[in-house]
């Protein structure tokens, strides 16, 4: 196999000029492609990033808000329970006052009837007793009539 060098240098020129020939209409617009690519795939690489950033962001603030709602709500609820404790509290207390006042109203209501059967009582005694002497000094009987006369008007008192 003998190399002969015309062929050789005509070989090379020949891929030389195939290189640049490929390297300005096929290489060039290839690698830009490719360069468009790789930077289209570097931002959503980075918005990605961001937004995956930006979720962990708002289901923090959402966790957050969670938990505050949580806490609000059991505040709420403590705060119901002791409004309603308060509440009862204060209608016992309310109905134990009203109950003793009926209770001295009633009691009130029960001395003066009381005093006014007394005051009636005493007045019927004493007209009675006036009745009483009436009979006997029209009468002038002896003294065992007169306490049978006295045992009579008291046993009418007493059924009246």
């Amino acid at each position: 196999m003998e190399i002969v060098f015309s062929n050789t240098i005509i070989t090379i020129i020949a891929f030389v000029l195939l290189y640049l020939a490929l390297n300005k209409w096929a290489f060039g617009p290839l690698f830009g492609v490719m360069e468009k690519r790789r930077q289209l795939i570097l931002e959503q690489m980075n918005t990605a990033d961001s937004s995956r950033k930006q979720a962990e962001a708002s289901m923090a603030e959402q966790k957050a808000a969670l938990e505050q709602a949580r806490k609000e709500a059991h505040q709420i609820l403590e705060q119901a329970r002791v409004t309603s404790s308060k509440q009862a509290e204060d209608i016992v207390e309310s109905a134990k006052s009203e109950a003793n006042r009926l209770k001295g109203d009633a009691l009130k209501d029960i001395e003066s009837e009381k005093n006014k059967a007394i005051a009636a009582l005493r007045s019927e005694v004493g007209g009675i007793s006036v009745q009483i002497a009436s009979k006997i000094i029209e009468k002038q009987v002896d003294e065992k009539s007169q306490e049978q006369l006295v045992d009579k008007y008291l046993k009418e008192v007493g059924s009246k």
